[in-house]
């Protein structure tokens, strides 16, 4: 991580002189209830909101010292609630919902927050957000944590957000991502950059979700990341080839701009992973991973083919060639078909490079349909006479339920705003539902039945 930059420091040094000298703190400091401190919260906070952006936009490695910044009894406990909640978010979970390592951030800052004057106040706030942090906790740290505390009260207040319901992973996964779901909008993701082998086994998880992040965001700007990343790149000897490491330049080449220097020397570290038997296999099977996680795009399949190069004599070159075709011509033309034929057919189909091809041609299928407005459903039935032909090449089970997924979104969209059973749009909906789906297995005539049915309106009581 950084230090925080001086000029932010300043700015909130401003923000603690302000909320000192206020109204609202006195007027709080005279009746000490809960509507006063609503008042403080609704006068300062947003201020601080507004430089901790400034500070998670421009400069992320900076943002601990930041919320470091925050403890201090100075800014009345404000803005801790939020912090509580980046906090138990940023901490890597299992399949169990359980953390991988304790979040060592997370109990200072819940230890700071037991340690304010306004604890009364502030613990209306951070209840959720302690049980969740608890929840995904072992039972030994939850303990150390309480038993440290001397104050009755806020020891069973700890005691009480120890809830024993969240022992049953079930619920501990249903409450993790309604609580994530508050925090979607809101960017706090910050990480490390390992130097060595122990701090990437460390560190790998974080860092990985704070790059996908920071790519997946067009907002904010990565500029003050790319020493950081040059430094990963050139740092390869200290990572030992670990597949952690090969992942993390997937991602960097897939998604973040650099220049010819980074790029050649991530090209020069797989020409020499290159040379061993197993790369192709090793390579679609950590691209595999990638496609279950996230959708990769083909301006990301394209800038890391430049990257590799595809003139190469293995099929992740043959794969490339295939997908910078599709994504320089376009996956509709014949050309773009008859080359995904040629690749697909000269592999077993359920290899993984196959597989990887099928994910690339259905992600033009889904992202079109997804944007695709009510009224241009004619493009939809275009687009369907292009999709048959992937269909007719992989003969793919799971391809061709994914598209009949996709496309009954896109149906059920249609009749819930054509509802005129007689209208044109309707009845060409519905002809070309019916004739298609009943080509491609989709639905037999019962279900299209079903699909078309009119639905009874429930009676309401009188």
């Amino acid at each position: 991580m950084e230090a925080l930059k001086q000029e932010y420091i300043d700015k909130l040094e401003a923000i603690k002189e302000a909320i000192q000298s206020s109204e609202e703190l006195n007027k709080y400091l005279e009746e000490e209830g809960e509507e006063e401190y609503k008042e403080l919260i609704n006068a300062h906070e947003g201020q601080i909101h507004d430089v901790y952006t400034e500070v998670a936009d421009n400069h992320p490695l900076q943002i601990i010292a930041f919320e470091n910044q925050l403890l201090d009894h100075g800014f009345e406990g404000l803005y801790l609630p939020k912090i509580l909640g980046y906090t138990v978010l940023r901490g890597k979970i299992n399949e169990n919902y359980e953390y991988f390592r304790p979040q060592s951030h997370f109990k200072d800052v819940l230890e700071f927050i037991i340690s304010s004057s306004n604890f009364e106040q502030i613990k209306m706030r951070v209840g959720q957000s302690i049980q969740i942090g608890f929840a995904l906790s072992s039972d030994i740290w939850i303990t150390n944590i309480i038993n440290s505390v001397n104050n009755k009260q806020v020891k069973s207040f700890l005691e009480s957000q120890n809830m024993i319901k969240y022992h049953d992973v079930r619920n501990r996964r249903t409450a993790y991502v309604k609580y994530i779901k508050q925090f979607q909008s809101l960017n706090f993701y910050t990480a490390d950059f390992p130097t060595n082998h122990q701090e990437l086994l460390r560190e790998f998880n974080l860092l990985k979700s704070f790059l996908l992040y920071r790519s997946g965001n067009k907002e904010i700007s990565n500029e003050n990341l790319k020493v950081k990343i040059s430094e990963l790149i050139s740092n390869h000897e200290a990572f030992n080839n670990d597949p952690r490491y090969i992942e993390l330049l997937l991602i960097i080449g897939m998604h973040y701009d650099l220049g010819s220097e980074d790029q050649s020397k991530i090209k020069a570290y797989f020409d020499g992973l290159r040379t061993k038997a197993d790369f192709d296999n090793n390579y679609f099977s950590m691209l595999l991973k990638l496609w279950g996680e996230f959708k990769i795009s083909p301006e990301s399949e394209m800038r890391i083919s430049n990257i590799l190069g595809n003139q190469g004599n293995d099929k992740v070159s043959d794969f490339y060639q295939v997908t910078d075709k599709v994504h320089g011509i376009g996956y509709i033309n014949e050309d773009a078909i008859n080359a995904t034929r040629d690749f697909y057919y000269s592999n077993e189909g359920l290899s993984k490079q196959n597989t990887c091809l099928r994910r690339s041609i259905f992600n033009y299928y889904q992202t079109l349909l997804e944007s695709l407005d009510v009224a241009d459903y004619a493009d939809y039935f275009e687009v369907n006479k292009t999709i048959t032909h992937y269909i007719n090449i992989f003969d793919n089970q799971q391809f061709n339920q994914d598209v009949k997924d996709t496309s009954l979104r896109y149906i059920k969209k249609l009749l819930k705003h054509f509802t005129d059973k007689r209208g044109r749009d309707y009845q060409d909906i519905k002809k070309f539902v019916w004739a298609t789906f009943s080509d491609l297995n989709f639905m037999n005539e019962k279900e299209l039945k079903e699909l078309f049915k009119t639905k009874r309106k429930a009676k309401t009581a009188s």
